[in-house]
């Protein structure tokens, strides 16, 4: 990673950042802090174990919070933003005699991971401590390592090391069972209740109902060029559809505004009145407003699915009783397939293809599927169970 930060930006960030990391845990904490302690690779892992972290904050409320990132873009999403944590900061690098360094200035309680971000001496050197050690969220797939001759050493140290894996799915909780990881159970994926939780908070952003003025509205959420690609076909066929985009990065957003000349930025809104808002298009150059916007979509079509960054959170969307649409790169996202089965989302391996589908669903003809897929994406996430509710039961027992 050293080498590689000289060449690219993102990495030199999380190297930069793991310099500070020891001197913010040493300023925040004594020795004899108790502190909860959790772990994410990135963002979308974050999501997943917020849920948990909070019902520990509220059950442990004289314990401290330290959150940690491998991931710069997780890093630099969450620090900026209000947080219940006493420290977030980077992941040590895994060496020996840096985690040890590391853990001995607080006192940790419990630890957890969530998904599937392992650290050897990191998690040798917590047992050691006797730290109650979880997994949250656990998704195991065929192609990782634990599921070869040359991962058989590390499964063993998880069985050492790890109390208790909460599964997402049943076919996550059969392979690592085949491999001797039997203190493990299926909870389901904590991301439900996050979403859940975002059907009943104050989704009003502003603006918003102006430049809809009543038309169908598609909200392309975390785009990459090919949901912008597919923005621009739908644009071009039916220019009744009001749409909003909410790139990954927001350094698209000059790109954006040359493919999309007429489009009205939402940070200069506010210098206009509502009657000039008569654009087709809008470009979200602010962040944290995407999960509120899904709430004044009637179809979303979610990025990172037409190539190999992966799909982005789609579950957002979906608890809104949104029809979901995106690419077809997702194998490490389940409940995309689950979604499809259920008609709520569907897939596509082709920007043209899912276009169509939108003008299909965006077309008053239509309106029958649109509604159908619509309750289906939405009974999708309500009849999920409280996966934190049972993983708290069992780290508490």
């Amino acid at each position: 990673m050293k080498v590689f930060s000289l060449f690219n930006d993102k990495t030199k960030k999380g190297v930069e950042g793991r310099r500070q990391s020891l001197d913010k845990v040493k300023s925040a904490f004594s020795k004899t802090d108790k502190v909860i302690w959790m772990h994410a690779a990135s963002l979308g892992e974050y999501e997943q174990g917020l849920p948990v972290l909070e019902k520990l904050k509220e059950r442990f409320s004289d314990h401290k919070i330290l959150v940690t990132f491998f991931s710069p873009s997780g890093y630099e999403n969450v620090v900026k933003k209000k947080h219940i944590a006493d420290v977030i900061c980077y992941l040590p690098f895994d060496k020996k005699t840096t985690v040890k360094e590391f853990v001995s200035h607080f006192d940790v309680k419990l630890f957890f991971t969530v998904k599937y971000d392992y650290w050897y001496n990191l998690l040798t050197e917590l047992k050691e401590k006797d730290v109650k050690i979880y997994v949250i969220s656990a998704l195991f797939y065929e192609s990782q390592s634990f599921f070869t001759s040359y991962g058989k050493w590390f499964v063993k140290q998880l069985q050492r090391n790890v109390d208790w894996f909460f599964h997402q799915t049943p076919f996550s909780l059969a392979l690592a069972k085949s491999v001797g990881l039997v203190k493990s159970s299926v909870t389901g994926d904590t991301r439900f209740d996050r979403v859940k939780q975002l059907q009943i908070r104050d989704n009003h952003v502003d603006y918003i109902t102006d430049f809809i003025n009543g038309n169908k509205a598609v909200v392309f959420g975390s785009s990459w060029q090919a949901e912008e690609k597919i923005a621009e076909m739908v644009s071009r066929k039916n220019s009744a559809i009001k749409i909003i985009i909410a790139p990954h990065d927001l350094k698209r957003v000059e790109h954006l505004k040359n493919i999309f000349p007429d489009a009205l930025l939402y940070s200069e809104l506010k210098d206009f009145q509502p009657s000039v808002f008569n654009s087709q298009l809008l470009i979200i150059d602010s962040i944290g407003l995407l999960s509120k916007l899904y709430s004044y979509a009637d179809i979303a079509v979610v990025g990172g699915g037409f190539h190999s960054a992966g799909l982005h959170n789609i579950l957002e969307a979906a608890t809104f009783g949104v029809p979901v649409i995106f690419g077809n790169h997702y194998k490490k996202n389940p409940e995309a397939d689950d979604l499809i089965a259920g008609n709520g989302g569907k897939s596509f391996a082709d920007e043209h293809e899912a276009a169509e589908f939108v003008l299909f669903l965006a077309n008053e003809d239509n309106e029958e599927e649109l509604v159908t897929m619509s309750q289906n994406a939405k009974n999708f996430i309500d009849e999920k169970p409280n996966s934190t509710e049972m993983i708290l039961q069992k780290i508490l027992s």
